[in-house]
């Protein structure tokens, strides 16, 4: 049985503190369900079985289980379920995945999967109290040989400019470039039939309609980038074994701290009856697969995801049109590419997180978005998504477009 998506939305990103900075997390949320909603009037909302949603700080204005929350706060009725998960950067690739495997097993019909995360209202790290301890208990701190409560992903991004011979000027040209094919796509109108206008505020705190993604800055050059201190030199990291004395990562080749939300409805041949003939889907989810690898490393999982993914679909990397992996940090999809043998003409093809921002929980449904509807637009056949994940896990998703 197939698992199809029939509608996929997104909000805009916002940066830190900037045009989401006193939206709630579940209104994010609600917003894009109820675009999905409207987008659809032959959808019954009871006929909805689930939303899944994956937020990584579930505390404190995401916590109580904010899936919930956001069903209550749309228009979907009161007896529609919510569930929140967590898998860190993937937790919304991964909602995804569970809703395909519901819908195609016939258990559920209709699910919206989907992500959010507000870095604004809930900082990263807000779950994880630096003074009441973390993760790593004994036994992982005797296995790999930390005293650390929980692996660090700046040290990992380092590690992995030296396993995969990235250098630092390549991690800026590479970012330069997100900044460059984001504001190309900005300027065509790339992202305007996905992104969900919701109300924002400006820098003086009057009410703006928010549908811009922020943190695309069009002038951005490697020269600039390369003017940047490294994490090391602020502190933040270390330096690592046959790595530069000062380091490789910076805030301009790295993600981008943001806020935002994201959903997609995802059903099965069922569903679609319900639906009606005026439902058409975008795409259908081909394969799905999860991978772990090591965590002190981390940020390399991908890979072996990717590896996992293609060998079930049966599908070559270099049939796939498009691919979208998440760009937490430049060297991410840079080894990504070298190590998987993919061609970087097709590797985030509008840019990624270093210019439109990572706001966590919600990425894996905002990449996924942006990915459906690429294939739509442009006609191609397959799209493949892959996060890398904290603690060394990743999701791998094969679309294909219907």
């Amino acid at each position: 049985m197939a698992a199809y998506i029939v509608a996929a939305a997104r909000t805009a990103t916002g940066k830190q503190r900037g045009a989401l900075r006193n939206a709630h997390p579940a209104t994010l949320s609600a917003a894009v369900i109820d675009h999905i909603l409207a987008s659809l009037p032959s959808l019954d909302p009871a006929d909805v079985d689930d939303v899944i949603l994956g937020c990584v700080s579930q505390c404190q204005e995401q916590g109580g289980n904010i899936a919930r929350h956001a069903v209550l706060s749309s228009t979907l009725p009161i007896s529609v379920p919510g569930a929140t998960i967590d898998r860190q950067c993937g937790s919304s690739q991964q909602a995804i995945h569970f809703a395909a495997q519901a819908v195609m097993s016939g258990t559920q019909d209709i699910v919206v999967a989907g992500g959010v995360e507000s870095m604004t209202r809930v900082p990263m790290f807000s779950n994880m109290p630096g003074d009441k301890g973390g993760p790593v208990d004994a036994a992982i701190a005797a296995k790999f040989s930390t005293k650390a409560p929980f692996f660090s992903q700046f040290v990992g991004a380092e590690m992995m400019g030296v396993e995969f011979g990235v250098r630092r000027d390549e991690m800026d040209a590479f970012a330069a470039r997100s900044h460059a094919r984001a504001a190309a796509a900005q300027a065509a109108g790339v992202f305007d039939g996905e992104i969900v206008p919701v109300e924002g505020v400006d820098t003086e705190g009057a009410a703006v309609a928010h549908a811009k993604d922020e943190g695309v800055r069009a002038g951005t050059t490697a020269e600039k980038l390369g003017s940047l201190d490294t994490l090391v030199e602020l502190g933040v990291a270390t330096a690592v074994a046959g790595g530069p004395e000062r380091g490789a990562i910076t805030a301009g080749n790295a993600s981008q701290i943001s806020d935002g939300a994201a959903a997609l409805l995802v059903v099965n041949d069922a569903g679609l009856k319900k639906l009606g003939s005026a439902a058409t889907p975008l795409a259908r989810v081909h394969s799905l697969a999860v991978a772990a690898n090591d965590p002190v490393l981390m940020l390399s999982a991908p890979i072996p995801a990717t590896e996992k993914l293609l060998a079930r679909a049966g599908v070559a990397i270099g049939d796939v049109d498009v691919y979208e992996v998440n760009e937490a940090f430049a060297v991410v999809p840079m080894a990504w590419a070298k190590r998987c043998g993919a061609d970087e003409a097709k590797l985030n093809i509008h840019g990624g997180a270093c210019a439109l921002g990572h706001p966590l929980g919600a990425t894996g449904a905002k990449l996924a978005t942006t990915l459906v509807h690429t294939l739509q637009r442009e006609e191609k056949r397959f799209g493949l998504l892959a996060i890398c994940e904290g603690a060394g896990t990743a999701n791998a998703t094969l679309f294909e477009r219907c």
